[in-house]
């Protein structure tokens, strides 16, 4: 697998955002980025020239929108210009069917931002009835995220319905509107690609983001492997397991990896831990430091969900510096339906 660090969340002065896409383009090559998704509000007009500044920067470019209205903000990634203005309260899945049908995917923006008076429609205020049909959440928001206390509850949610049993992605999203070497340290979120020559078919990415290969870090990348027997499964993977045999034992390896800003690095000191968390709870805290690479046991007995969580020291503080997505669990009976 290829893990590609990507920022999903931006915008141009096609909305409200002051730097140009080539601007912007050229600052995500010098952070280490592969790619952004351009996500402007309620236009895709900037997306005019996106071919020949991908060409001129390097960077790649999902086309994206954000929808900004009064009962919040849904950003839409891999389709075209969809509408949205006549969705009431009542009536996001409609919109989010129109998104399907031209195979993007839909993400609810940054959930418990403040809302009115201060962020109009910033605030998730719509009713989703089935989260079936949501493919991912903004988790992570703003620089420093997982520090902002509007991201809490966001993350916590996304928690419940991973224990609800839906399967829905989590991504960080800088929200990026201008380009400032002052700023404080972002998160991007990595996209787990098949390890072939790039470039990488936005098929492609809009199905890794869809499935939840994805990783989202303030600095190293955390690659998953899960053994079970003679079988290995990654984020976003389900794990069929017997529906009346006894519950296997799996394996499970974190490797952590480089950052795309090697002058801003994590801290391995200072009391760092790999946490693996499940809808069980936490299952194993290993020290980071002392962890060898070796593959920590677990049993898999009562497991829907897990997810492994880099926590240590980053800018002096103690955080959640990465966080994978999920690797999912169903008995054999689930896995087939």
């Amino acid at each position: 697998m290829r893990w590609l660090p990507f920022e999903l969340h931006t915008h141009t002065p096609h909305s409200d955002g002051t730097h140009s896409l080539l601007e912007m383009c050229r600052v995500a090559a010098e952070l280490g980025l592969e790619g952004i998704a351009l996500t402007d509000h309620n236009t895709v007009s900037g997306l005019a020239d996106a071919e020949a500044v991908s060409r001129q920067t390097g960077i790649a470019i999902i086309p994206g929108m954000e929808w900004t209205t009064f009962y919040g903000h849904m950003l839409t990634l891999g389709a075209p210009y969809c509408e949205w203005r006549d969705l009431g309260p009542d009536d996001i899945h409609k919109g989010i069917a129109r998104v399907h049908e031209q195979g993007g995917i839909v993400g609810i923006a940054h959930p418990y931002s403040f809302g009115s008076p201060i962020c109009t429609g910033c605030h998730w205020d719509y009713t989703v009835s089935d989260w079936n049909q949501i493919d991912y959440m903004e988790v992570w928001h703003e620089t420093m995220p997982s520090m902002k206390n509007h991201n809490v509850p966001a993350f916590r949610q996304w928690t419940e319905l991973l224990n609800q049993g839906y399967r829905i992605s989590a991504t960080a999203g800088r929200d990026w509107h201008r380009s400032d070497p002052a700023d404080p340290l972002a998160a991007y979120t990595y996209i787990g690609l098949p390890d072939a020559p790039l470039p990488h078919s936005l098929t492609d990415l809009i199905a890794a983001i869809r499935q939840g290969r994805l990783c989202l870090s303030m600095g190293p990348l955390l690659e998953v492997s899960l053994n079970l027997g003679a079988d290995q499964y990654g984020l976003g993977s389900v794990v069929p397991l017997p529906v009346r045999e006894a519950h296997p034992e799996a394996e499970l390896t974190v490797k952590i990896t480089g950052s795309p800003r090697p002058e801003r690095p994590w801290g391995a000191e200072g009391g760092s831990l790999i946490i693996i968390d499940s809808n069980l709870g936490e299952l194993a805290k290993v020290p980071a430091i002392e962890y060898d690479g070796l593959p920590i046991p677990l049993t898999t007995a009562g497991l829907r969900w897990l997810r492994v969580r880099l926590f240590g020291t980053i800018n002096g503080i103690l955080t959640t510096i990465a966080c994978t997505n999920a690797v999912y669990f169903a008995n054999e009976q689930q896995h087939e339906e």
